[in-house]
């Protein structure tokens, strides 16, 4: 697992303690996390939906400095599967 993984798992751990569904980020070039009822945890397990960036744009979601709903406007945030999962974690996020 990366360093950068390693990072990203602590943050999100930080604000979500725990997820009613199952997402994954995929962060370009570094690897995956998911998030479910039982936390945050590095991995690429099946997901309700996938979110995929790069590690620039996932850490400014992370620090506030980008909204996930601007960051999936503008293209640089993907979103696979379920919109509705997406936006309930992007709430989360919030």
């Amino acid at each position: 697992m990366s360093a950068v993984i390693e990072t990203a798992v602590a943050k999100l751990a930080e604000k979500v303690q725990s997820f009613d569904g199952v997402a994954k980020f995929v962060l370009n070039g570094e690897g995956a996390i998911m998030i479910d009822e039982n936390g945050v945890r590095a991995g690429d397990d099946d997901a309700d939906v996938t979110l995929t960036a790069d590690t620039e744009v996932f850490q400014a979601i992370l620090a506030g400095e980008i909204n996930p709903t601007s960051a999936f406007m503008t293209g640089k945030l993907s979103v696979d599967g379920s919109m509705g999962m997406a936006m309930k974690l992007a709430s989360a996020l919030g």
